[in-house]
């Protein structure tokens, strides 16, 4: 079992040693030797919306059995600390604290049976690496992020605007930040595909205008400048040609948006203010209201997260069940509000909205049945006599719930099950990460075969070229 500081050096060392490889190159067959064939795309555009540090399926999406907090409580006795609310969808009810989403869901497909491997140490940067890129770390090349498979493979849907949009996670000054750098990357791919960083969606406008004060033909040189550099640079050497160019490829890029009027989407106050309101004034209701504007302005890929920082938000280790009041209300007005928005656009049909996490939570399990993974919770399993005890603080991957709106999906339907007493695992058509991103490149029109060669080696799109979509879940 690998330390997170070994992991690190494992991932770095990756990382440094891709810069050296020499352009991927599309093969035109896929693993059995049949030539692919790309699925009729169901969506333009993707929106993740990223439940960081293990959102509990039990308190959001998949309510179990619920008891109120009272000193004594025994732990057995129950797995929801919120009761059960009513949805759009007929018979089919989701935790209290979540009613604007309840109201909205009869336009999604709800996941129930998202299963997560054990992958022994249960690091949350070590999920969040395996289900944004589909590989297990560490990999001997750095393994592109599922933004920068969108970008490489489809491109931008409007050429002056970035394919890939990163909003709301800072990748300096919170713990794991190392470890969040090494996924939220194109990896092999090469700068150009990488994603513009915003992690604070109210910023997002003065990331895309020149520097104040500085004339724009002052900038111009400066960037020529930059470029000349590039090549001249004594670590040039231990550059490929190609990744050199990929970098000034980007930075290309970003000169041609900060001269174009398209840049405005970034700028989220214009938005007239009734609109403002509806997502609300938290970060990450600024960040779907940024997304919106995004895809409407043709980003290809935006994924918006509540922010991964250890210990907070949904790494819910302790005072689970106050802290899940705070979160519900941070997602609920804006989830809705993305949901209503699009769709009053006519944007919906064509944009896939995923809400997803690395994994869920329980009071009891760490991990799975049968996993030796280190428990790393304080609270008791056996009875609970302080209101802090009460929520779920325990990471658990045999069962979590992902909720698919728009861009070919069923609208009011439910797929999988979790058991109805703990431990709450899948037990009907448990969808792993595999086949959720074989899902997801199949609504894009990507096949879930796609493969380049690196060092002619093949990667695929899904680990082994196997990921099978659920069929299931279109419409």
């Amino acid at each position: 079992m690998k330390t997170r500081r070994e992991l690190l050096k494992s991932l770095a060392g990756a990382a440094a040693a891709t810069l050296v490889l020499p352009e991927p190159r599309a093969r035109a067959l896929s693993i059995d030797g049949a030539a692919i064939e790309h699925p009729a795309a169901k969506a333009d555009s993707i929106i993740v919306l990223w439940m960081a540090g293990g959102m509990a399926a039990p308190d959001t999406f998949d309510p179990k059995k619920y008891k109120a907090f009272e000193p004594g409580l025994a732990v057995p006795d129950v797995i929801s600390t919120f009761p059960a609310i009513p949805t759009a969808i007929d018979g089919v009810q989701i935790c209290s604290g979540l009613p604007e989403i309840a109201r909205v869901l009869d336009r999604a497909t709800l996941i129930r049976s998202h299963v997560q491997p054990d992958l022994g140490s249960i690091l949350h940067s070590r999920h969040q690496y395996h289900w944004h890129t589909g590989y297990v770390p560490p990999q001997t090349v750095a393994c592109p992020h599922l933004g920068a498979w969108m970008a490489r493979v489809l491109g931008p849907r409007n050429p002056v605007m970035p394919a890939f949009v990163n909003i709301g996670q800072r990748l300096e000054g919170i713990g794991e930040n190392e470890e969040i750098k090494a996924f939220t990357t194109a990896g092999f791919f090469g700068s150009e595909y990488g994603p513009l960083n915003l992690p604070f969606p109210e910023e997002a406008a003065l990331a895309v205008k020149p520097p104040k004060g500085m004339a724009a033909e002052r900038f111009a040189g400066r960037y020529e400048h930059f470029k000349r550099l590039v090549k001249a640079s004594p670590r040039a050497e231990f550059t490929s040609d190609y990744h050199q160019d990929s970098m000034l490829r980007s930075v290309d890029k970003a000169h041609r948006l900060l001269g174009a009027k398209e840049r405005d989407a970034f700028d989220i106050t214009l938005e007239p203010q009734d609109v403002q309101e509806q997502y609300g004034t938290g970060r990450f209701g600024r960040g779907c209201l940024l997304a919106r504007r995004l895809v409407e302005q043709g980003v290809r890929y935006v994924e918006v997260t509540t922010e991964y920082i250890p210990f907070v938000h949904w790494d819910t280790h302790e005072r689970g069940h106050e802290r899940m009041i705070k979160l519900h209300e941070d997602i609920d007005r804006p989830v809705a509000a993305l949901i209503r928005d699009l769709g009053a656009r006519g944007l919906l049909d064509r944009t896939l909205v995923v809400i997803a996490s690395e994994f869920s939570r329980d009071m009891i399990t760490e991990g799975q049945p049968g996993s030796t993974a280190n428990d790393q919770a304080k609270s008791p399993k056996d009875f609970l006599q302080k209101p802090e005890h009460y929520g779920q603080h325990r990471h658990f991957t045999g069962g979590s719930s992902v909720v698919l709106f728009g861009g070919g999906m069923k609208r009011g339907f439910v797929y999988g099950k979790t058991a109805d007493e703990r431990p709450c695992v899948a037990i009907e058509n448990p969808v792993t990460v595999t086949d959720l991103h074989a899902t997801l490149f199949t609504a894009m029109g990507i096949s879930p075969k796609t493969v380049f060669d690196i060092e002619n080696r093949p990667f695929y799109a899904t680990e082994d070229g196997k990921g099978k979509p659920v069929d299931a879940v279109f419409a």
